[in-house]
């Protein structure tokens, strides 16, 4: 046996979706660990990391009965937790005024363009979340909580010099994400199953 927890297996999980509640805890028990691992490396912080992880196991408590491939349950809770983490920094993206004097000439227009908005959040908020994350913290905490340099290098460990140029290099990486053509939010982390659980 490896020295870290394996995931839960096949039989276990077939188990509880069969509705046997001791196998579903130790479904949930034994995904955890892997779980918050996903969740610590692509949250911004360790807070938004708990927080994701928690509501990831949540979802996999409640709907483990809509996970049609039992292999896939990984790639499954990968899914869920990247999608937790990227609505929490959707949160802190600043939304335009959308749907301020639109009455119906103009309804399909605004329609529009809160769809085009959201895709546009969701992949810079998809970038974000690709960055190392010496570069995401930075980031997140100087360009879009908009705190202090100096308080962003105080809380990091850094010096002032140390905070700009990693901030420097978060900037210019998200910028060549965001510049290369097709790039889309989900591309390479779709799970097999194909499901997107929001919760």
């Amino acid at each position: 046996m490896n020295r870290r927890t394996p995931w839960p297996d096949e039989r276990l999980i077939r188990s509880a979706q069969d509705g046997d509640v001791t196998s579903l805890t130790a479904v949930v028990t034994e995904s955890q660990p892997h779980v918050r691992k996903f969740a610590l490396s692509l949250c911004a912080s360790r807070q938004d990391a708990e927080d994701a992880a928690q509501e990831a196991l949540i979802i996999l408590y409640r709907k483990i009965g809509t996970l049609r491939a039992t292999g896939a349950l990984a790639s499954w809770m990968f899914r869920i937790v990247r999608n937790e983490c990227l609505r929490q920094v959707r949160l802190l993206v600043p939304r335009g005024d959308e749907a301020s004097a639109a009455p119906e000439a103009s309804a399909e227009r605004s329609a529009e363009e809160a769809v085009l908005h959201r895709l546009e959040v969701e992949r810079i908020a998809a970038a974000i979340g690709a960055l190392p994350r010496d570069q995401r913290d930075v980031l997140i905490m100087r360009d879009i909580q908009g705190l202090p340099g100096r308080t962003v290098a105080r809380s990091l460990g850094l010096s002032n010099a140390a905070m700009k140029s990693r901030l420097h290099r978060a900037r210019a990486a998200l910028r060549h994400a965001l510049a290369a053509p097709g790039t889309s939010p989900d591309h390479a982390l779709d799970d097999p199953d194909g499901r997107n659980l929001q919760p």
